[in-house]
């Protein structure tokens, strides 16, 4: 039997985009420092979220992912940290401006143990204390920091290049995305420059876009695994255990895409702002989560030891998206939308 050819190229299927294309194009494999110059690149030609075209955004995303889950990690941190300058200056807030060549990255976790304070002082605002996870701050120019702020928190851009800056290495053991190290930083008395009031960070709109932003990358990592079922199934005729697999995988991917493009819709609409925006990014990135993560079981029972012992690429892929998906909460997620919907006081279907 002869399999029809599909594009490499499908994954959210928006309109053709050539920015998009040349984007994906120049991605050849895990390179942090060819990732970071092209989310720099990527600067002013992304699509913001909200424009019209936040399809295209999550699908540039979801491409990039698909192809390399590291140049997809790098870039989504940079423009999620570029439409928040973008957002808050649309708000009348005084911002500053990702100037060319600089790379960002946006650190918001807490931790146990640890916690980033903000301070005015006669010279101007200043953080100090410790942040956890805070992806490649040993390479980035620039970060969007939440810091404490009495009982809020506020968010702040810092210079990660300025005296009192301390990256603590050799923290991160990850097997996957093992290029980007996620370790803690040490702020002391550094120079921070804030964007927005205390609280703004996570009141804003396009918190909820930004998240789902990330799923968009999620999406496009479990592509790029299923993708090794289709190969299979073109290498040699699959029986009805592959083929039962090649279509559970389809089922889950298509569900998730129809989540996401339905939700970009939603964020050009208008419709996806306070508690409906918060409902709408849980939906969407566990629908996304969880196909993900059924397609990695497939993709596994479906192909067994092999691809994942002798295939690099492959190896790499699975083991990146497994870690990257560890962004989601889990059962806790699924808990914050059931929360939601009841606060919304009446039954959603």
């Amino acid at each position: 039997m002869r399999w029809p050819h599909r594009e490499e190229h499908r994954v959210l299927q928006p309109d053709a985009d050539p920015d998009v294309a040349r984007a994906v194009a120049v991605v050849t494999g895990p390179d942090v420092g060819h990732a970071l110059a092209l989310a720099a690149d990527l600067t002013a030609t992304a699509p913001l979220p909200g424009s019209g075209r936040t399809l295209a955004r999550w699908d540039l995303l979801a491409r990039l992912a698909a192809a390399d889950l590291t140049t997809a990690r790098v870039v989504e941190a940079h423009l999620d940290a570029v439409a928040i300058l973008a957002e808050a200056h649309a708000a009348g807030v005084e911002t500053p401006a990702a100037a060319p060549g600089t790379t960002w990255g946006v650190f918001a976790a807490e931790g146990p143990g640890v916690r980033l304070d903000a301070h005015e002082t006669p010279s101007g605002w200043q953080v100090t204390g410790d942040k956890p996870w805070c992806s490649l701050a040993g390479r980035l120019t620039h970060a969007l920091v939440t810091a404490h702020d009495g009982d809020e928190r506020r968010l702040l851009a810092v210079d990660l290049h300025a005296p009192g800056v301390t990256v603590h290495e050799g923290t991160w053991h990850a097997r996957g995305l093992t290029d980007v190290p996620s370790g803690p930083v040490t702020f002391d008395a550094v120079p921070a420059e804030p964007v927005g009031d205390p609280g703004w960070y996570l009141r804003r709109a396009g918190f909820a876009h930004g998240g789902i932003g990330v799923a968009a990358a999620w999406f496009g990592g479990a592509v790029g695994v299923a993708r090794a079922l289709w190969r299979a199934a073109e290498r040699r005729p699959p029986d009805q255990v592959a083929l039962m697999h090649l279509g559970d995988a389809d089922l889950d991917l298509h569900a998730a895409a129809t989540v996401m493009r339905a939700a970009a819709a939603d964020v050009d609409a208008g419709r996806a702002d306070g508690d409906a925006g918060i409902v709408l990014a849980l939906r969407a990135r566990s629908a996304v989560v969880r196909a993900a993560e059924a397609v990695l079981h497939r993709v596994a029972h479906g192909l067994g030891p092999a691809p994942l012992a002798l295939d690099d690429a492959h190896a790499r892929r699975v083991a990146d998206l497994t870690v990257y998906l560890r962004q989601h909460h889990a059962e806790r997620d699924s808990a914050a939308l059931g929360r939601a919907l009841l606060d919304a006081g009446s039954p959603p279907w």
